[in-house]
């Protein structure tokens, strides 16, 4: 029987494992961590975003400049493909409103317990505590390790959130040319906000649109002590990062001849806020943005209201970045994700060079190119 080595046990090797096992391999996975697919079980405390439902084309073109590599990867097993890959877990699905698939459970462990055990079924072994020293060696907590396979899927992660297994490590076990060098992606970036804003550290931003150069997106963002996060600003933070000015449309539901209109009703005496308030539902906390980034106010307030300039001190660091772009590059790969120059050797996941914003976009890639990868790697040997 023919082996197989998966280096990291996040979703994307999981999936690379479960292939390979069904293709008749027997499998071994490594993980540095005590427990599998840390960051996995993380996404899921705040609801586990699977996928989303929309039109493929639209869903592809999420994926920006990596778009092209990863199409094939994702009309094997896109969005419809991890509905029905979670379904037969055992987990029951709703799509909210924004086109989003979550488990109805909410949560990463039972679909994890599932599939783990599925895995064990299918004679997969887990090694926890298995830390990658390059080639086939291994830190262990029974020392120095080495393994020989007939072939091997590295699915190491990305560079964030290392307290979790992704740390970036792995990519000094290649040469730098293969390499894209490290980015944060779905990030939150820094603002050193004026004592007056102090009381709406917390609080949600809703319903506007953001824009960055060409990238727009409709949301909501959080106002924290250290700046801006969330959704929306996930959305336009690869547009942010790479120099994209960031604007807010505070009334996307209006035009600025309507909010002309409408200030022009300001009665004698009434002040600036119950004016913002009441003639265009201006809420406390986008009056406090009004007031950050565009005193003295100008006379004309609709383009402004329409376009507040958002003017920060970059993204937060890479760590605590959601995701990361960069990683192993596209053209270091032949089209079954094998490494060019180390025959038998594959790679999958978030330790390849693409991004993507939040919206069950990473989770689906992550999937699609560990099963691509384990298919390939199953194929090379048998």
């Amino acid at each position: 029987m023919s082996t197989a080595l998966v280096i990291g046990a996040g979703p994307a090797g999981l999936m690379a494992a479960e292939e390979m096992a069904r293709a008749g391999l027997r499998v071994t996975v490594a993980e540095a961590k005590p427990s599998p697919a840390r960051k996995f079980l993380m996404a899921g405390k705040s609801g586990l975003n699977l996928t989303k439902d929309e039109p493929f084309e639209t869903f592809l073109s999420a994926y920006g400049a990596a778009a092209e590599n990863l199409r094939p990867m994702l009309e094997e097993f896109g969005p419809n493909e991890v509905r029905a890959w979670a379904e037969g877990l055992g987990q029951e699905l709703f799509t909210g409103s924004s086109g989003r698939v979550f488990p109805k459970a909410m949560k990463a462990s039972p679909l994890l317990r599932a599939w783990l055990a599925r895995l064990d079924g299918l004679g997969v072994t887990l090694n926890t505590r298995w830390r990658w020293l390059g080639e086939a060696r291994f830190d262990t907590p029974d020392g120095a390790r080495d393994l020989t396979t007939d072939v091997t899927v590295l699915a190491c992660g990305g560079a964030s959130w290392a307290r979790l297994g992704s740390d970036g490590r792995w990519s000094g076990a290649f040469p730098a040319d293969q390499i894209a060098p490290f980015k944060p992606a779905n990030m939150g970036f820094v603002i050193d906000w004026s004592e007056h804003m102090t009381r709406h550290f917390g609080q949600p931003v809703k319903n506007v649109i953001l824009t960055a150069g060409a990238s727009t997106a409709r949301g909501e963002f959080v106002i924290s002590a250290r700046g801006i996060e969330g959704g929306g600003i996930y959305a336009v933070s690869a547009a942010m990062r790479d120099g994209a000015a960031l604007t807010l449309d505070l009334l996307p539901d209006l035009s600025k001849e309507q909010i002309r209109t409408r200030l022009a009703r300001r009665r004698p005496k009434e002040s600036l806020p119950n004016t913002l308030r009441k003639r265009l539902n201006l809420d406390p906390v986008k009056q406090a943005l009004v007031m950050e980034f565009a005193r003295p106010l100008p006379d004309d307030l609709a383009p402004l209201l329409k376009a507040l300039p958002v003017p920060h001190r970059g993204p937060r660091p890479l760590d605590e970045a959601i995701s990361t772009a960069g990683g192993l590059r596209f053209d270091a790969l032949d089209q079954g994700l094998m490494i060019r120059d180390r025959p038998g050797w594959f790679a999958a996941g978030e330790m390849l060079d693409w991004e993507a914003p939040t919206g069950g976009y990473l989770l689906t890639a992550c999937l699609a190119t560990g099963r691509w990868a384990g298919r390939h790697a199953a194929g090379f040997v048998t």
